[in-house]
């Protein structure tokens, strides 16, 4: 077959070309054009009448092996298909496009939000379970995503020092949200999110903001604690968006470096001023959208 196809490329790039006898041979001895012919039992006619065809799939496919530039059809395999009685070429797609559309929808399903790039191809198989103290943490997102989507299922608030996995465990939950269930994720830097709401008060697009991170399918507020908190920040966007969440019950994750308490009273002190009760009702509406698990372990960055 290779010698059919660089025959008819010779006679394309402009070398002596074959007389219509010859060149009819030549295209009926490729064993592809035969196997097609005797499976659909083409008569004569329609043999003839296909021959163009027949060419044109045998120089098709010749650029599709030898992965010339001059093939325009990148990710299509060039096969015959019967058309109103009579040989035509279509195109389908390879393996390796169907798997790099499948990888792409992967990656389009995660939303990172001033996050590495790289956190959109971490998965379950690049966790490293090395220390004992990281399976309960692991076995708990393994379950959430073995579960999605059950209304009771809480969330997680991840928290411990820097540098555990925290952020990593969450993008390897994202990707296999994304490649088994089909679900799309918002990982979120939180600290970066309030300047950029910040600055969009200038806008007017503050609540466009919100909105789009409030309605997330399931949102992973990174690093939470983090941020310069203002009373405006914890009570006017935080707390719009876990109120929201909370109503529609939708998935909820966050990591800190801070538990429960010391978020809390993180929260609760705003500038010196005591704002226990603002704080406490922050909180509320974390404990009810996730569940607090201590991550320990060495610093692995």
């Amino acid at each position: 077959m290779d010698r059919i196809g660089q025959t008819l490329a010779q006679k394309a790039a402009g070398r002596p070309s074959l007389n219509p006898d010859e060149l009819m041979k030549v295209i009926l001895a490729d064993q592809e054009v035969a196997d097609f012919i005797t499976s659909h039992q083409l008569t004569q006619n329609q043999i003839k009448i296909s021959l163009p065809k027949f060419n044109q799939y045998i120089n098709e496919r010749s650029r599709f092996q030898n992965h010339d530039q001059a093939y325009i059809a990148k990710g299509y395999e060039p096969i015959l298909v019967m058309n109103e009685g009579f040989a035509d070429v279509s195109y389908l797609e390879t393996k390796e496009l169907i798997e790099s559309q499948k990888k792409q929808a992967i990656s389009d399903r995660i939303n990172l939000v001033s996050l590495p790039r790289s956190y959109k191809h971490i998965s379950f198989d690049d966790i490293n379970l090395d220390d004992v103290k990281r399976l309960d943490v692991f076995q708990a997102i393994v379950d959430f995503v073995g579960n999605y989507p059950t209304p009771e299922q809480k969330g997680l608030y991840l928290y411990g020092d820097m540098g555990v996995g925290k952020s990593y465990m969450m993008a390897a939950m994202a990707h296999e949200l994304s490649e088994k269930k089909g679900v799309s994720t918002t990982l979120l830097h939180f600290p970066s999110f309030t300047i950029d709401v910040k600055n969009a008060i200038n806008t007017g697009t503050v609540k466009d903001e919100i909105d789009a991170v409030k309605k997330a399918e399931v949102l992973i507020l990174d690093d939470i604690g983090a941020e310069q908190s203002t009373s405006w920040i914890r009570d006017e966007v935080l707390q719009v968006i876990l109120q929201y969440r909370m109503l529609e019950e939708l998935p909820t994750f966050f990591t800190s470096n801070y538990s429960f308490k010391d978020l809390e009273a993180k929260l609760a002190n705003i500038k010196g001023s005591d704002e226990s009760w603002q704080a406490k009702r922050v909180m509320e509406r974390i404990r009810f959208l996730a569940q607090e698990i201590h991550l320990q372990g060495e610093n692995r960055r």
